[in-house]
């Protein structure tokens, strides 16, 4: 019983410190961005970005939770693509960055070779019924368009950047989470989701008033 006890602890210290740091690189972009009235992005918010999403994948596999896991497999690789439109990417060792690019592949395969528990845990969790995890899923894929739609918004620039759509579909995704995070009863991603809320309702307000005062001055 206390090993049990242990290891859930462990696997969640795991997962609060992905969202101390998430929540960190939201802080911290906030802060930067009230100085100047302006949405910016920082280099240290995708950097920030990828250690958290790092953590929150081996969170969701711990957890047996597919929901989280496949919302960070599809944001991982658009934090490395910042990162490198901001050049910061090629400063960290060569090493790490092979490691980064190549763990979630190496997951992937363990969990194929063990198909037979690992599949089974994640797909049949008697705590997930199927339909809170399509809702979880749904709500995750929407919370991973925003940097679809941020990566695609930054790639015609030619820079990083956090435009207005990137806040609205945080928002709606976010909603969904913290309602699968209260019915899951999982205090990670409450707590994540809902210090994110208040800064993305912020930042949709510096944009709109923003947008009015270029409109105003041209």
């Amino acid at each position: 019983m206390s090993d049990w006890l242990s290891y859930k602890y462990f696997v969640y210290i795991i997962g609060f410190a992905a969202q101390i740091l998430f929540s960190a690189r939201l802080l911290l972009q906030w802060i930067q961005s009230e100085k100047v009235k302006r949405v910016l992005t920082p280099e240290l918010f995708w950097q920030l970005s990828l250690i958290a999403s790092f953590l929150l994948f081996v969170y969701g596999w711990l957890r047996d939770d597919f929901a989280i896991m496949l919302g960070q497999s599809l944001t991982y690789f658009i934090y490395i693509r910042n990162m490198q439109l901001q050049g910061s990417w090629i400063k960290l060792p060569k090493f790490l960055r092979g490691f980064l690019l190549i763990f979630p592949f190496l997951i992937a395969l363990y969990s194929f070779k063990n198909n037979q528990i690992d599949v089974e845990r994640l797909f049949r969790n008697e705590d997930v019924p199927i339909n809170l995890l399509i809702w979880g899923s749904i709500g995750q894929i929407i919370f991973t368009l925003r940097f679809v739609y941020q990566w695609i918004y930054s790639e015609r620039k030619k820079e990083s950047s956090l435009p207005l759509g990137f806040w609205l579909l945080s928002l709606v995704g976010s909603l969904m989470i913290l309602s699968y995070a209260i019915i899951r009863k999982d205090p990670v991603l409450f707590i994540g989701q809902l210090f994110g809320f208040v800064i993305y309702i912020r930042n949709v307000f510096i944009l709109l008033k923003q947008d009015k005062v270029l409109k105003t001055n041209s």
